[in-house]
């Protein structure tokens, strides 16, 4: 058994291909084998986690999402952000999110904070 880290992508493609043989296999828990087969798997499992990073969406984005989702209009956001005009400036990225649009977003639209606190692209000046 030589097992080593993954740098690349031939490198991880190697363990999966490995995994599969292992798999195909199917040793006994406890073996040298299960034993390789789970170590290999914990390598690809942080392989993914250090080369496909997955990002919290854009808050105005999944703003836009639960609204097409809920069938929202503009103007059914005035609760949660204040009057039609500054939901047109936040949908439109002319101003940020204050602390307390987030919190009645959040709760209003049931959106998860951590998605509303992210940075909002590029705000139009």
């Amino acid at each position: 058994m030589s097992i080593r880290p993954i740098h690349n992508e031939e490198d991880y493609d190697e363990t999966l291909d490995r995994i599969e043989v292992l798999m195909d296999l199917n040793p006994d828990l406890g073996t040298a084998k299960s034993d390789e087969l789970e170590v290999l798997a914990l390598l690809v499992e942080k392989y993914e986690e250090k080369a496909w990073v997955i990002s919290e969406p854009d808050p105005i984005e999944a703003i836009k999402l639960r609204m097409e989702q809920m069938h929202l209009r503009q103007q059914d956001l005035v609760p949660f952000i204040g009057n039609k005009s500054k939901v047109s400036e936040v949908l439109n990225r002319k101003i940020g999110l204050s602390l307390n649009m987030i919190y009645s977003l959040a709760k209003g639209l049931h959106l998860p904070l951590e998605v509303l606190i992210q940075p909002v692209g590029k705000i139009k000046s």
